[in-house]
């Protein structure tokens, strides 16, 4: 079986042979498909006005075959199919996205610390959805002008990331991590600025949306774009997913393999970005679920990205759903924050990462 090996930049690849995974990528997917099923079924039906599973399950077969519903079952129907079933799905869709760049972005840059909001990408995308509602720019998009906005923000974040890396030399992964984390910080402070100086008050509520991230906008129409960025880019991502592998070895090691690291790089960048901008769009930036799902899956499937690729969007959908419904639940009829809920679960696991590899209390 393969085992792990630690590359200069701190990621994992496979080699030779060592301990086995706790279970194959086969057996993970046989777990987390039924899984992901019933988690959605519960979430749809829980909430403020809790419905149960079984008619859950009618309303939904009635909505999808035509079917007929009780006149006094309306009002139930309509929170189950209207409110609650796009918002689940949406939370599916971008978890699985999340997981999937998160995998990507790790060894991309080799750092196994890296989370996909490490490149700046989701800052711009808030900054961009945040000028948009301080200011009534792209009015004429109607109810998508607030996403439009963050796509645009988040293209225009790839591109100012991009340029500023590769300004002097070849787009390295420290260049890029170091200009990332530079321009999220500058991309914060434009988003102060625009609350300072917006003309409405209802910046200060969208800057607070866009930058923890939620599900409370989720409509039917928002699914089908954001869903066919994930499912396209997390099938391209598998499909590059053994010169993944030979990345995490380092540049030299990949190149004398016969991997172009500099175009393999530029291509994870651009596709990462464009999954990332795609998310932010239509949920904002909910952060630690690309650091905490690629390494729990590793450790249960093993390094191999093939494997870990085709686990990781499923893991990560799972998660997703449950932690949505945590915010909704927890303090109902309010709703907290989604960024609370997972940097609720990310912090203590990425304290416990930084401890298992040896960066806090002496590791092991």
């Amino acid at each position: 079986m393969p085992r792990a090996v630690r590359s200069p930049g701190g990621s994992t690849g496979t080699a030779g042979t060592g301990r086995s995974p706790a279970l194959g990528g086969l057996g993970a997917v046989a777990v987390l498909l039924p899984l992901l099923a019933l988690s959605a079924v519960l979430a749809i039906g829980l909430g403020s006005a809790v419905v149960a599973p079984a008619d859950t399950l009618r309303y939904l077969w009635a909505a999808l075959s035509g079917g007929e519903i009780g006149a006094d079952e309306v009002t139930r129907y309509q929170i189950i199919w209207q409110l609650r079933t796009p918002r689940v799905l949406l939370a599916a869709i971008v978890g699985a996205g999340l997981g999937a760049v998160g995998v990507a972005i790790q060894a991309m840059v080799r750092n196994p610390l890296a989370d996909p909001f490490i490149l700046g990408v989701s800052s711009g995308a808030s900054v961009g959805a945040v000028a948009v509602g301080a200011f009534g720019i792209l009015t004429a998009l109607g109810v998508y002008a607030v996403s439009a906005g963050a796509f645009l923000g988040a293209l225009g974040a790839t591109a100012l990331v991009y340029l500023i890396s590769s300004a002097g030399g070849g787009v390295t992964p420290l260049r890029l991590v170091l200009t990332g984390v530079a321009l999220s910080f500058g991309f914060q402070a434009v988003m102060g600025v625009i609350v300072y100086f917006a003309p409405n008050s209802e910046a200060t509520s969208t800057v607070l949306f866009w930058t923890m991230g939620g599900f409370g906008a989720a409509t039917w129409g928002s699914l089908p774009p954001v869903a066919a960025v994930v499912l396209a880019g997390t099938l391209v991502l598998r499909a590059v997913s053994r010169p993944l592998d030979v990345l995490t070895l380092g540049d030299e090691t990949a190149a004398s393999l016969g991997v172009g690291t500099d175009r393999l790089r530029k291509g994870l960048f651009a596709l990462t970005a464009l999954m990332t901008g795609a998310m932010v769009a239509v949920s904002g930036a909910i952060g630690f679920v690309g650091l905490v799902v690629p390494h729990v899956v590793r450790i249960v499937v093993g390094a191999g990205h093939r494997r870990v690729l085709t686990v990781a969007p499923l893991a990560g959908a799972v998660f997703m759903v449950w932690a949505d419904l945590a915010s909704r639940v927890l303090v109902a009829p309010r709703e907290l924050p989604l960024g609370f809920i997972t940097a609720l679960v990310g912090v203590p696991v990425f304290i416990a990462l930084l401890r298992r590899r040896g960066y806090l209390f002496g590791g092991r």
